[in-house]
């Protein structure tokens, strides 16, 4: 964080100071709420949850390095007392976004934030100091959490907004005002929990909403192959940059096409020239994430030459994100289990069948939360779609969502034993070790409330013991 004291601070976020010998004392380093991150320099925020209080770390936090405590009440060192410790942590951070240099890059949507964040940071960070949203903390505490990383040298903030309903992304842009918004797509994510695609479309597209005019820098990056996305130019007075594989995008891919091991490679094109990209990460989709990154890169003074260097050496700095490992014996595992709805779920797939060409594949799936009315039609559908694809053999795992997708398989027509539904990640795990074979190719989905990483790191480690069938 830049440095602040702490009489700075309790005036920001309206609190009192207790136990505090010199109220001059800066913060310069971090602000943190897990108490293990706690060093010198650092503001320690202490939420009070249901099973844990932070304020109760208080102590050893001081002891560690922290100048002070930002909390509900006194704890016998150092502290900043408030009302509510959220909100306090919101105006923190929009001071210090006031006070930096830096432009702030805000992106949402429904599937591909997180991806598509770190490719835009991992391209950004070629031409200055960046500091970007790590994994999906992108709520009311996780996102100022990251602005408050931002230092006097950070050049880009990278912010990845979600949103669980109607004003969320409003309050959040509230507390880091953007200068560049991104919206990705508008799917069935959380469809349950907003009632439909077109209040999802309201809520993703309060981003927009909150830029600034053309006239003052302010810069709308819309995908132009969803018409959800695409209607959101009318609710923006910022300027409006399209992405996408239409021919009217501004930033557009041609020649799309899929390597041998599943990773795309496109021509790219804006509109200051073209240059060729093939990507280290897996899937189609990433075309689209790559494009937005681009889109993004482009409005902020990069070359299409160096878009290109950049995508094409970019990696996947988050966990369970279409990670790819090679065991030892030839099997490849596939760990995406990090979350799920119907449209990562069909990019996952298609991913799949194309890394697995000539080769035995299997998709281990999970139930795609919060789909509302939708759940049935939507796991039928996945299951449909492997079939489709020609995926060797589908393993559902779970209760009546992955007996929908089983059944989806099954009612295709094509399969009989190859699709089967099972109880547990372990009863997967047992079956996959029973029946893989060297060279077979296996995707781990679902919903992050299923926990199928678990398959995934039980297979990956049975392939580091030598553990696996030559059937």
């Amino acid at each position: 964080m830049i440095a602040l004291s702490l009489a700075e601070i309790a005036e920001v976020v309206g609190g009192q100071t207790h136990d505090i010998p010199d109220p001059s004392v800066q913060v310069t380093g971090p602000v943190v709420r897990d108490s293990r991150e706690a060093g010198p320099g650092s503001l320690f925020v202490a939420f009070a949850g249901e099973r844990v209080d932070g304020h109760d770390f208080a102590a050893a936090v001081v002891e560690a390095g922290a100048v002070a405590v930002l909390g509900t009440r006194p704890v016998g060192v150092p502290a900043i007392v408030v009302d509510d410790v959220q909100a306090a942590l919101g105006a923190l951070a929009r001071h210090v976004v006031r006070r930096l240099g830096a432009t702030l890059v805000a992106l949402t949507g429904s599937a591909g934030k997180t991806s598509t964040k770190d490719l835009i940071a991992q391209v950004l960070q070629r031409k200055a100091p960046t500091v970007f949203t790590p994994g999906s903390l992108n709520n009311e505490i996780g996102l100022p959490l990251t602005a408050l990383s931002a230092t006097e040298e950070t050049r880009f903030l990278v912010l990845e907004m979600g949103a669980r309903g109607i004003g969320h992304i409003s309050y959040l842009a509230g507390l880091t005002p953007p200068k560049v918004g991104l919206v990705l797509n508008v799917g069935s994510a959380h469809i349950g929990e907003f009632g439909g695609r077109e209040q999802i479309a309201q809520a993703k597209g309060e981003l927009v909403e909150a830029l600034p005019p053309e006239a003052e820098g302010g810069t709308a990056i819309l995908n132009a192959d969803d018409p959800y996305v695409r209607a959101m130019a009318s609710r923006t007075k910022a300027k409006v940059i399209f992405f996408g594989e239409s021919g009217e995008a501004d930033v557009r891919a041609e020649n799309v096409r899929l390597t041998d091991t599943g990773q795309p490679s496109f021509r790219l094109h804006t509109p200051s020239g073209a240059s060729d990209v093939t990507m280290r990460l897996y899937g189609e989709h990433h075309v689209s994430n790559a494009l937005a990154a681009a889109a993004v890169a482009h409005e902020l003074g990069m070359s299409a030459d160096e878009i290109a260097v950049a995508l094409s050496e970019a990696g996947s700095l988050s966990r369970w994100r279409m990670e790819v490992t090679e065991r030892p014996d030839g099997v490849t595992v596939v760990n995406d289990a990090y979350n799920a709805n119907p449209e990562s779920m069909r990019a996952a797939l298609r991913a799949l069948a194309a890394m697995g060409k000539g080769r035995r594949t299997w998709a281990v799936l999970g139930k795609m939360a919060e789909l509302g009315d939708e759940a049935l039609a939507e796991h039928d559908a996945v299951g449909r779609l492997a079939v489709r694809l020609n995926v060797s053999k589908l393993v559902a795992v779970g209760g009546r969502e992955a007996a929908w997708l089983q059944l989806g398989a099954y009612n295709e027509g094509s399969w009989g034993e190859e699709s089967v539904h099972v109880s547990d990640a372990q009863a997967a795990v047992d079956l996959l070790r029973s029946e893989l074979r060297p060279g077979d190719v296996v995707l781990v989905k679902a919903s992050r409330s299923v926990g199928l990483e678990s398959v995934a790191q039980a297979l990956v480690e049975t392939g580091a013991e030598g553990e696996v069938s030559a059937r």
